[in-house]
């Protein structure tokens, strides 16, 4: 199967792309890393200036880092909440965009995931950008 074709598999139309950021705000939610880092291929490639204060690099390179980064990260957060507000989906560069609202530790603004996919069906390169 094409990388194109099983990414129409995973979101076969918009339904199904807004019922994958509703799982993946929902896994955060939780704070449920494990189920967080399923939808993240092993060779992810993941950059956020978060990342940058907690572990010193922008861009955290493979699963094992993102989790580190993630751990770290969720350590320092006493509550957690995101709410998608758009999904947008673009089968031609198999890139998701999740635009969301965010309340961390009482202080809110919006922010937006880009996630490219694979041909795993994973996320295999993401960036986040705050206050959008």
């Amino acid at each position: 199967m094409s990388v194109a074709a099983k990414a129409d598999v995973v979101f076969a139309d918009r339904g199904a792309a807004i019922a994958y950021a509703e799982r993946w705000a929902a896994d955060w939610n939780r704070r449920d890393l494990d189920a967080i880092l399923g939808h993240f291929d092993e060779s992810v490639e993941f950059t956020s200036p978060k990342a940058l204060a907690a572990v010193g690099v922008a861009t955290v390179r493979g699963k094992p880092a993102l989790a580190e980064y993630w751990r770290i990260a969720l350590s320092r957060i006493q509550s957690l909440r995101f709410v998608v507000h758009r999904v947008i989906w673009d089968a031609a560069t198999l890139e998701l965009a999740i635009v969301y609202d965010r309340d961390v530790n009482g202080v809110r603004d919006r922010a937006a995931e880009i996630l490219a996919f694979g041909a795993s069906g994973l996320v295999v390169r993401g960036e986040v950008l705050y206050g959008v």
